[in-house]
């Protein structure tokens, strides 16, 4: 039984706050609901001291909800490439009109690398791919109708919170592994599938399958672990930054578990998405920051 879950927040490092915060409001109807200064035990939790004093936003569809977005101002690092690294390779939003989307992000800070297309699995499922203003990869996403094998949220708002994250690594069973033996969660099938901008990002034929295993955490939440191909890089970020684009994923878990290694000592930090609880930072099996915090659960 999965410990983990739902995603509570998706961390992007952000070379322009106020850019991003612009865009995501703009084109995807998120709100701001809150922006500070990172804190010193902001910083002490994340090992990254010269992140003290930095900007940061949280904003949520339409200002509701329980799954941030959260901008965090950090020097990028530019040999950066989305889908040519290991790590959280993509957010994937639940959205009411995938097709709808595309047309409003045309001519958008948005780039489009992947038009919206039925999945290659299920033509229920619509999907497309863009990059945001820090190099970070975004999927929306709609469903035609509710799959038995999928408990996913209905979509309140245009566009939603994010429902998946997409982890690149070295093998799907890695990945599975290192999330059953420490938060319990369920392995899942392997299922060869059509990922376009992957094949893209790597110079591979469009049609090529690469192996997907959808992860199902607690909350209506999921990791999707893809097996990366061939000279992948690592994520590196510069030295005392976050990881470029998409740095960290936040999840809810009953409590902090044992045997992982911290990047600090696990803290409380008043402020959301942590509202008083304890959180730490791991680093998972393809190099990808993961945050913790206890539900209580």
């Amino acid at each position: 039984m999965s410990t983990m879950g739902p995603i509570s927040c998706v961390t992007i490092a952000a070379p322009e706050l106020q850019h991003l915060i612009d865009t995501y409001h703009l084109y995807l109807g998120y709100k701001l609901v809150d922006h500070g200064r990172i804190s010193a035990d902001q910083a002490r939790l994340w090992n990254l001291p010269n992140l003290l004093g930095r900007r940061y936003a949280l904003m949520l569809p339409g200002g509701d909800g329980q799954t941030f977005l959260r901008f965090v101002e950090s020097k990028p690092n530019h040999d950066y490439v989305a889908f040519r690294h290991m790590g959280w390779n993509a957010a994937e939003f639940m959205v009411q009109d995938t097709d709808g989307i595309a047309a409003q992000l045309e001519n958008s800070p948005f780039k489009i690398i992947g038009p919206p297309a039925d999945l290659s699995f299920s033509d229920k499922i619509r999907a497309m791919q863009a990059l945001g203003p820090a190099g970070e990869s975004i999927y929306l996403t709609s469903f035609k109708e509710k799959l038995p094998e999928f408990d996913t949220p209905d979509p309140k708002h245009y566009v939603d919170r994010v429902f998946i994250v997409i982890l690149g690594g070295p093998s799907c069973a890695a990945i599975a592994e290192f999330y059953g033996r420490h938060f319990g969660v369920a392995d899942a099938p392997v299922v060869p599938s059509v990922i376009s901008v992957l094949s893209n990002a790597h110079g591979l034929p469009a049609e090529m399958k690469h192996d997907l295993a959808a992860l199902t955490l607690q909350g209506q939440s999921f990791i999707e672990a893809d097996r990366m191909p061939e000279g992948t890089l690592p994520r590196l970020a510069r030295d005392g930054e976050l990881p470029p684009a998409i740095s960290m994923v936040s999840f809810g878990v009953a409590q902090l578990p044992d045997g992982l290694d911290w990047l600090a000592a696990p803290s409380t930090l008043p402020q959301a998405p942590y509202y008083g609880r304890r959180a730490a930072v791991c680093v998972g099996a393809a190099g990808e920051w993961i945050e913790l915090i206890e539900t209580g659960a």
